[in-house]
């Protein structure tokens, strides 16, 4: 790891615990008359036990279908009704309920957040309905080309380790799941200690904690749990290869990937693992990011060998992923894939130039400036960090990045970007 000293911004949000053991994030921006709320949870895809695979998303589903106490719908009128927005998303490693809307219906709108959060009564009969949506959307992935590839990209890398299954779960695991698991499910990992409440907007501290205390106070009893532990994924030892070929594709497809450092590491410290994350962002950019990345600008613009290629680096709690995809002629591929192979050698071999090294750190800096700009940024930013790390790391990132080396560039490449160890789909269109 670098040595250098970085001087990092204070932290601009107050981290309170609560009595409950709930952890609330608080900034006020004075600037705009909007607040958001954005509720991250522990209790993503990785939580899961194999056989109920797809359980955290299909709850996110039901925790939309209402209380005893709010009918399905009910929170989303009250919400919409007001002229604010809300949504949810599940990962792996974690799910969250975002709303945003004007500092003055805050009061009004947080406590039907935090009641179909607590309170979800997952009923037998929207259960049955919702199963059927979430069957719908599995199905549909079936006909997107890159998620396929990407699916079977992920298995291929993670072959023990749940972060290889879909999010979604599969129509078998879906079938076999009833709503006495998910509410077990839900009870177990819904909890205060598994839970953090982000509030950014133009209401003073005293009055955020006051309103969370006040909504977030009912949660149910815990359900007794086995928790799961996944399995640790071993190195990827040789290239690990999958090709298929599907119909109605125009463009082949080629899609690496690498395990990459993730913050749980027993290995190493946090300040270690957020500095090799950050390293394989700043490599990705250097790759693929603009037409001045090396991949972009050899293969596209001066060979004309793909239609396009990105890179990119997933941060998550057990191990990352690096990635590099391209859209192709099928006649290209082993070239293409030849030549990556061929730069990523280079890469640990020769040190960047201090040219491309800064135009990099620019963009990466630049897009976290431009991801900092909103109240609902700043939520998910502190609440994606309260998951994998701390929030107050969030501040560090333009130091880190530009505290990046050369000698930082080679020794990850040399580290994580073997090109002798990765996996790879490739998938071809159907003659």
């Amino acid at each position: 790891m670098s040595s250098t000293l970085i001087e990092t911004a204070a932290f601009p949000a107050s981290l309170t615990t609560l009595r409950n053991g709930l952890t609330v994030i608080h900034q006020q921006t004075p600037a705009t008359p909007v607040a958001s709320v954005d509720v991250w949870v522990k209790a993503g895809a990785v939580f899961e036990p194999d056989e109920w695979a797809g359980m955290a998303h299909f709850l996110e589903h039901m925790i939309f279908k209402g209380t005893n106490n709010l009918p399905p719908g009910a929170f989303d009128q009250e919400v919409e009704f007001r002229g604010g927005v809300t949504n949810a998303a599940t990962s792996y490693d974690y799910a969250h309920y975002f709303i945003t809307t004007a500092v003055q219906y805050l009061d009004e709108t947080l406590p039907y957040l935090a009641e179909i959060l607590l309170n979800a009564a997952i009923p037998d009969d929207e259960f049955e309905r919702e199963r059927d949506v979430v069957l719908e959307e599995i199905r549909q992935s079936y006909d997107n080309p890159d998620c396929v590839a990407f699916q079977i990209l992920s298995e291929t890398v993670y072959q023990r380790h749940p972060y290889g299954r879909p999010i979604l779960g599969t129509e078998e695991t879906l079938a076999m799941q009833t709503p006495a698991q998910m509410r077990a499910f839900h009870r177990a990992h819904y909890q205060p200690a598994n839970m953090t409440v982000v509030v950014v907007g133009n209401l003073s501290r005293e009055a955020a904690l006051s309103l969370v205390e006040r909504t977030f106070d009912s949660f149910p009893s815990p359900a007794d749990w086995q928790r799961f532990q996944p399995e640790a994924e071993p190195p990827i030892t040789h290239i690990r290869r999958q090709e298929l070929c599907l119909p109605r594709l125009e463009q082949a497809r080629l899609m690496m990937a690498w395990l990459g450092p993730g913050v749980d590491s027993p290995l190493c410290s946090l300040d270690e693992q957020l500095h090799n994350a950050y390293g394989l962002d700043l490599l990705s950019v250097l790759l693929a990011e603009g037409r001045a990345s090396r991949l972009v600008w050899e293969l596209r613009e001066e060979r004309n060998l793909v239609q396009a290629i990105n890179s990119g680096f997933s941060l998550q709690r057990d191990s990352g992923i690096f990635t590099i995809s391209a859209w192709l002629e099928p006649d290209d591929l082993e070239r293409v894939e030849a030549i990556i192979c061929d730069r990523l050698s280079e890469l640990a071999s020769t040190p960047v130039t201090q040219a491309e090294l800064d135009r990099c750190k620019r963009l990466l800096c630049n897009d976290y400036a431009f991801s900092t700009e909103t109240p609902g940024q700043l939520a998910g930013l502190y609440g994606y960090y309260s998951i994998f790390a701390r929030p107050d790391v969030v501040t560090a990132y333009p130091q880190r990045i530009r505290a990046i080396q050369a000698e930082d560039i080679q020794r990850l490449a040399t580290q994580y970007l073997s090109p002798y160890h990765y996996a790879a789909t490739i998938v071809r269109p159907l003659e």
